[in-house]
């Protein structure tokens, strides 16, 4: 089985280890869903968007070449290709404003496009083994807070707006909210305790 893990965060996946100003715990997190993955010998394949130096904004020449069906450029091809042998993609990135960071959201725009990675007229998927969708997410905002007042904003628009619609129906979301107002010793047992299921 393969794993396509898709890595938003500014420190990159690097900013695990417990370094004050440079530690994240989204990066922890990413850690150790590697080191749970290799543990059942699944093939991983990390897209680290910023150590990747990723341009999240489509320019118009772009526009043109993604209203052609075509790769926007070579790296958003290669993203793509590797795309195209994932028995699972997890996405992982903090909550921002209650949606994606541009890095994410980027990335669904220019990589997960229309007459590449689905049909233009039928929305559905092209990605053959029909991947697992994952996502992780650290955020400030309490959980029922962002779900009964703010209306899950991200699930509308990951889940409904984008997986379901192309038909990619096993989708899982992992939220870790307030992560940061925890004491150490929870913070290392949340997360050594974490298990995709």
């Amino acid at each position: 089985m393969k794993t396509i893990i898709i890595f938003d965060h500014p420190y990159t996946t690097t900013a695990y280890k417990n370094i004050p100003h440079q530690r994240s715990f989204l990066a922890a997190l990413a850690h150790q869903v590697q080191t749970q993955l290799l543990a059942e010998q699944q093939e991983i394949d990390v897209i680290d968007l910023h150590a990747d130096n990723f341009d999240p904004v489509m320019s118009a020449k772009e526009l043109q070449r993604w209203r052609q069906g075509q790769p926007v450029n070579a790296q958003v091809a290669d993203y793509q290709q590797r795309l195209r042998s994932a028995d699972q993609i997890i996405f992982m990135f903090p909550v921002w404003w209650e949606v994606m960071p541009a890095m994410t959201k980027g990335f669904l725009d220019k990589v997960y496009a229309k007459g590449q990675l689905y049909e233009s007229d039928t929305m559905r998927t092209t990605l053959a083994k029909h991947p697992k969708i994952r996502v992780i997410t650290t955020m400030s905002t309490p959980n029922w807070i962002y779900r009964s007042i703010f209306g899950a904003p991200l699930l509308k628009a990951l889940y409904r707006g984008t997986f379901l619609k192309t038909r990619l129906w096993h989708f899982k979301w992992y939220n870790f909210a307030q992560v940061e107002k925890l004491a150490p010793e929870k913070r290392t047992k949340l997360l050594n305790n974490f298990r995709l299921k």
